[in-house]
């Protein structure tokens, strides 16, 4: 992050509250390379955290007031009292910020008030989890100003709880977690249900890879009623086959626990990707370990079809990047994020990048998509303060 946007974000906040903040922090949006729909399964998943950050300036406050300003948003300071703070009252960007402030204090933590200044470079409506960014930088300058202890896994369930109480998205811990705990050049191997975390390393670059994000600019909305329904079904699934969550039916025995589900066939897809994407996050990972980058790419297909036809979470656009990658030299490609839109990945050699690139926007042209953003993702890292 350079100095003079660092100092940006600064002057901005003392132009804004007239007092100088003390200090900038940064939290990255983050792009899951494989394990979609997992995490709310107890499952595994393996983000990995962008370049594009949400920046916050921050300081501390003592009556009892949350003022909150973003540079991406149209409109002046939003003043809100702290006591004032509750579920599901406010639809608008200040939810998730605010949503952390409620869940610190739910929590049993002394925050008095902040005044805050945000900006975001991570795409918002892409599925690279622009809420998360803003959750995770803002519970991490609140840790370290009111001196909180608090470790970074549990910063990522506060804000989790901000997300999924407050702001009423059923989202799961994976995006909070890949934002507050992902290193550099690394892919997180995370077990959503025991919080257990490895690094894996995943220098592309090193290996002549390259792994480009394609965003639709079709955006989603995670509170929608679409992704309620696939986790409802996900739970209904587990009662159905008495488990406590689909994490704990083992690929071995996946033929016979769809056998027991007789005619729920909604849930038998939904069952069936949860299962097999949980096996996919594992040979991806055995693969990167052993240093067989290449061949994670046929996952990523296997991945993309089974959200396209078991989950039905894809659109034209997603399906429309994937099959163009694949006809035009591609390692592999998924769609990424919750899905009804949002980013495609594609895994290719470097050579093949620009080939690729005019491909896809060939296609949505022909299409009559509007134009995709197409960019590098490298893995990057974590949350962090700047100054």
């Amino acid at each position: 992050m350079g100095a003079q946007q660092v100092q940006h974000v600064r002057d901005a906040f003392e132009a804004l509250y007239a007092v100088e903040p003390e200090g900038v922090w940064a939290a990255p949006g983050r792009v899951n390379l494989i394990g979609e729909h997992t995490d709310y399964n107890d499952g595994f998943v393996m983000p990995f955290a962008l370049p594009h950050t949400a920046l916050a300036a921050v300081a501390r406050r003592t009556d009892g007031v949350l003022r909150l300003h973003s540079s991406d948003i149209e409109g002046g300071v939003v003043e809100l009292r702290l006591e004032g703070l509750a579920p599901q009252t406010d639809d608008a960007w200040t939810a998730y910020p605010a949503g952390v402030v409620w869940a610190l204090r739910e929590a049993g933590h002394a925050i008095t008030g902040a005044d805050i200044h945000l900006t975001s470079t991570v795409p918002t409506g892409a599925g690279l989890s622009s809420s998360a960014a803003l959750e995770v930088v803002v519970a991490l300058a609140l840790n370290d100003l009111y001196d909180l202890g608090l470790q970074r896994w549990q910063l990522a369930r506060l804000c989790q709880r901000a997300e999924n109480v407050y702001v009423g998205a059923p989202t799961g811990i994976m995006d909070q977690t890949a934002s507050a705990c992902c290193e550099a050049g690394h892919a997180l191997f995370l077990d959503t249900r025991d919080l257990s975390q490895k690094q894996i390393p995943f220098d592309l670059a090193a290996e002549g890879l390259r792994l480009l994000v394609v965003d639709t600019q079709v955006t989603h909305a995670h509170s929608g009623g679409e992704y309620g329904k696939r986790r409802a079904g996900c739970e209904k699934g587990a009662a159905l086959l008495g488990v406590d969550a689909l994490r704990d039916i083992p690929y071995a025995d996946l033929d016979a626990a769809l056998a027991r589900l007789g005619d729920e066939e909604e849930v038998r897809r939904l069952v069936r990707h949860v299962v097999t994407e949980d096996a996919r996050v594992e040979r991806v990972v055995s693969l990167l370990e052993s240093g067989d980058t290449r061949a994670i790419g046929p996952i990523l297909n296997e991945g993309h079809a089974s959200l396209r036809d078991d989950f039905r979470v894809s659109c034209p656009e997603l399906d429309l990047v994937v099959d163009t990658a694949a006809a035009n030299g591609a390692l592999g490609a998924r769609m990424t994020g919750g899905g009804f839109g949002g980013s495609a990945i594609v895994l290719a050699e470097a050579t093949d990048v620009d080939t690729l690139t005019k491909a896809v926007h060939e296609a949505f042209a022909a299409a009559g998509h509007p134009a995709p953003r197409v960019f590098e993702a490298v893995p990057s890292a974590g949350a962090h303060r700047l100054n």
